[in-house]
């Protein structure tokens, strides 16, 4: 069976539908934080959606820098485990060291069109193979011998970041 390195990432889009508590906590801090941050753009009253500012005021882009470190604490409580993906036991096992945030849409004054998403990039991983809708994984580092492996089933918002053929 041939192997390669891989890294994965997910994609996790949270808006006002979100029901678990890390999500609501992310989407009530971030939009706090994008209410104070875009108050900096004089243009906010006349474009009072994200994508209108953006649009009209390039600079703008940059309130995803600026409303990022809001969630900072929030990622911390993960331990660097990727949340929502669970190998076929049920269980959260995809170690992740970097993150990127982006608002999504967001408006002023309604914040129920408060949308984030955060993407997390797992650390490399030995892909062994696919198996039907299943990626046979192992932890980077376990190479040789008896192999501790995970199978995980393909889902929405994952995807295989990169790929690096082994020898």
């Amino acid at each position: 069976m041939g192997k390669s390195t891989i890294k994965l990432c997910y994609r996790k889009i949270i808006d006002s539908s979100a029901t678990k508590p890390w999500d609501k906590f992310v989407l009530e801090d971030s939009y706090a934080e994008f209410r104070l941050q875009v108050q900096n753009f004089a243009q906010v009253k006349q474009y009072p959606s994200f994508a209108e500012l953006v649009h009209e005021v390039p600079e703008a882009k940059k309130i995803n820098q600026m409303v990022g470190p809001a969630i900072t604490g929030y990622i911390q409580q993960l331990n660097e485990v990727v949340p929502d993906i669970l190998n076929n036991l049920g269980r959260r096992f995809i170690k992740f060291k970097t993150y990127h945030f982006e608002i999504i849409n967001s408006h002023f004054d309604q914040r129920e069109k408060h949308q984030v998403a955060v993407s997390f990039f797992s650390e490399p991983m030995i892909w062994y193979g696919t198996i039907d809708n299943y990626l046979l994984l192992a932890p980077f580092g376990q190479e040789t011998g008896e192999v501790l492996t995970h199978m995980m089933q393909l889902q929405p918002y994952l995807s295989i970041y990169s790929i690096t053929e082994m020898a």
